[in-house]
């Protein structure tokens, strides 16, 4: 069975709607055959990322970036999960095997920084971008939560096995 780590930083209940819409996409009646796990940004550790053959990543924008939380997730589980470094100690270009991802980020004002913040760091990991990032701005309405749902159900999909 192919498994799906969801990991997040969800502290208001807007970002938390997002998450619950795109963890319910990903256990929609329709895809079969993939364990779905959900992680806490500050929870989630090397050993589940090495265990998933796909990765989902929530977050709010917070002063034009990531997290906190999910900045120390990815520090946490960066070298170990297949992070490469340049020479001079900045992120490389991960390695040959491509794990699917997906990505939905809210903010307040604007989601660009978080974003790049996270896609910087997803290009040294051994990860590829396999569906448009879900970004939300202001209030959540329930178009964004289709789409969040839609995300959820569209990585899970990707893993079902033939």
């Amino acid at each position: 069975m192919a498994r799906l780590l969801v990991v997040h930083h969800s502290p208001t209940p807007t970002v938390q709607a997002l998450t619950d819409a795109v963890v319910a996409g990903t256990r929609d009646d329709a895809v079969e055959g993939v364990d779905v796990v959900v992680r806490a940004a500050l929870e989630a550790h090397a050993d589940d990322v090495l265990a998933a053959d796909g990765v989902l990543l929530g977050t709010p924008a917070n002063f034009g970036y990531m997290s906190g939380a999910l900045k120390h997730f990815f520090d946490t589980i960066f070298l170990q999960a297949g992070g490469a470094l340049g020479d001079d100690g900045s992120a490389g270009t991960g390695g040959a095997a491509r794990v699917p991802y997906g990505l939905w980020v809210h903010g307040r004002y604007d989601t660009t920084g978080a974003v790049r913040s996270v896609q910087s760091i997803v290009q040294a990991l051994a990860w590829t971008q396999r569906a448009e990032v879900l970004e939300v701005v202001g209030d959540v309405e329930q178009r964004h939560l289709d789409a969040a749902y839609e995300l959820g159900g569209t990585l899970a999909a990707l893993l079902v096995p033939d």
